[in-house]
Parts: C-alpha cells; sequence; structure tokens
C-alpha cells in the first residue's frame, strides 16, 4: 500500500494560518516586506524559497519547517503496533478520511474512533479479529467523521459517546478528563476544540507505543483550519497534545500517523 499523502502542503499552511491571523496578501505582505502577488503564489503552494522565510514569523510558523515542507523533504517515519490498533482509510469527495480502531490484545475489547466514509473496513477488522466493539467515541461530529454511523451501529448498537460541547442526538456526552477503561487499556478525553466546537482527542494508555487519537485538531506537519476559533485549536494542540512525551503516537483525521517529537521538529505551526 502506498503512503498516504500528508493532509497539507505548503500553501494550505499558509492559507491557514493567514485566515487564523486575519492577513490578506497584501497586509502580509507589507509585514514581510514582499509583493502581494508573491504572497499570493506562496498561498498557491507556488512560493520560492525567500519568500515562504519572509512571510513565516509574522504568521507565527517555522520558516525551516515551512521550506522543508514546500520541497516536499519531509515525511513522518512509519509506527507499527504489533496489536490493539488499527487505521482504517476511506475516500470522501476529494479526500481521505480515517477512522481508527484500539482494542486490549488480552479480551479483545474495543473501541471505534469515528467512521470514515464507510464503516465497512472498519466492520470487517471487528469480524477478522475477533473483537467486541463496546462504543464508539467521536472525535467531533463534521460529516466526514461520522458518515457511516448508522452503519456501525446496525451491526453493533453500542454506545456512542461525543464531547458535551458538539453533541448529535442519541449520543452520550462527556466532559474533559473523563475516563474510559478497555481491559488494561485506560483512557483520558482532552478538549481539543478549535477546528470544531467539540473537537476532543484521546490519551491511550497501555499499547506497545503511547497513543493519542486526535482527530481534526492536529495533522503531519499541519493542524485542522480553526473554524471555531484558530487561536483555542493552536493553543490547545500546544499545550495539550505536544507536551506528551516525543514518543506519543498521533492518530489524525487526515494524512498519516505521527509523533509528538516529529510534529515539534517538523510541523511550521509548532516547529518555531
Amino acid at each position: 500500500m502506498l503512503p498516504l499523502p500528508l493532509e497539507d502542503n505548503a500553501g494550505d499552511v499558509i492559507a491557514k494560518a493567514m485566515r487564523g491571523a486575519n492577513l490578506g496578501d497584501t497586509a502580509l505582505g507589507r509585514l514581510a516586506g514582499v509583493d502581494p502577488e508573491a504572497v499570493q503564489a506562496a498561498r498557491k503552494n507556488q512560493g520560492d524559497e525567500a519568500t515562504l522565510r519572509a512571510i513565516a514569523a509574522p504568521l507565527r510558523l517555522g520558516a525551516e519547517a515551512l521550506v522543508a515542507l514546500a520541497r516536499g523533504a519531509w515525511y513522518p517515519a512509519p509506527v507499527r503496533f504489533p496489536d490493539g490498533f488499527a487505521m482504517l482509510t476511506t475516500a470522501f469527495d476529494d479526500m481521505t478520511v480515517n477512522a481508527y480502531l484500539v482494542w486490549d490484545p488480552a479480551t479483545r475489547r474495543a473501541f471505534a474512533f469515528d467512521t470514515g466514509a464507510s464503516a465497512a473496513p472498519l466492520l470487517a477488522t471487528i469480524r477478522e479479529r475477533a473483537l467486541q466493539l463496546e462504543a464508539v467515541l467521536l472525535t467531533h461530529t463534521h460529516r466526514d467523521h461520522i458518515a457511516d454511523l448508522v452503519s456501525i451501529l446496525r451491526a453493533h448498537p453500542v454506545p456512542v459517546w461525543t464531547s458535551e460541547r458538539e453533541t448529535i442526538a442519541g449520543a452520550r456526552t462527556f466532559a474533559e478528563g473523563q475516563v474510559f477503561e478497555l481491559g488494561a487499556l485506560r483512557l483520558r478525553a482532552l478538549s481539543t476544540w478549535g477546528h470544531s466546537r467539540g473537537g476532543a482527542s484521546y490519551v491511550v494508555e497501555g499499547l506497545a507505543h503511547p497513543l493519542v487519537i486526535v482527530g481534526d485538531s492536529l495533522f503531519a506537519s499541519s493542524m485542522g483550519g480553526g473554524m471555531e476559533s484558530y487561536e483555542d485549536a493552536w493553543s490547545n494542540n500546544l499545550e495539550k497534545i505536544l507536551r506528551l512525551p516525543p514518543a506519543t503516537v498521533l492518530a489524525c483525521g487526515h494524512g498519516p500517523l505521527t509523533t509528538v517529537g516529529e510534529e515539534l521538529a517538523h510541523n511550521p505551526f509548532f516547529s518555531s
């Protein structure tokens, strides 16, 4: 299987940072000392290295990471779990979206995280690995992440959990700090909102690698769009996810797996 592409290119990162800073091409160009046309080219992923370095500081982006991203010079090292974890990727319109299964290897008790565009791969994995699904935990309720919830519940009528800040009909809600136990595994919910009103991440302890299911809060070399609050999205990522140990694996809503250490070194939003 070919590696998943990064969710965002350098132009996407620049566009998100510009929206977050409420800067247009002209205003950013003035701050960075470059022509608005050069900013526009960078936003379209056609920027030269000098422009990328100039606009990085006003956007609070790491210049070296931004240039490396534009060059295609970085991709996260692969991470493998011997048991207890599966990543299921499905196509949604012109992109892909990830759903996840986490289970206790001893008891085979499992949680699903989101559904992706189709729950078929998730349901097939449950059957093939003889798992007992106990709940569906949602990172957020954007359509691409809950598109096939009905299929999961038809096959496995289990509770659905979502943040108290972002509810859907029939779901149970939790506050930040809620703990879920799954055999020998322990999961703790974090409020990492900003991309969505009730975005949540789940810290998983007890597998071969420390793990956080982050949804669209964070991507390899990028972050969610901060549609609700860019500043809260940025600070929640930094203070709640990227303060975890460097080896912690980040299971993102789109794109490949990464780690805290990789993102602190290579994510333009946080490497500065």
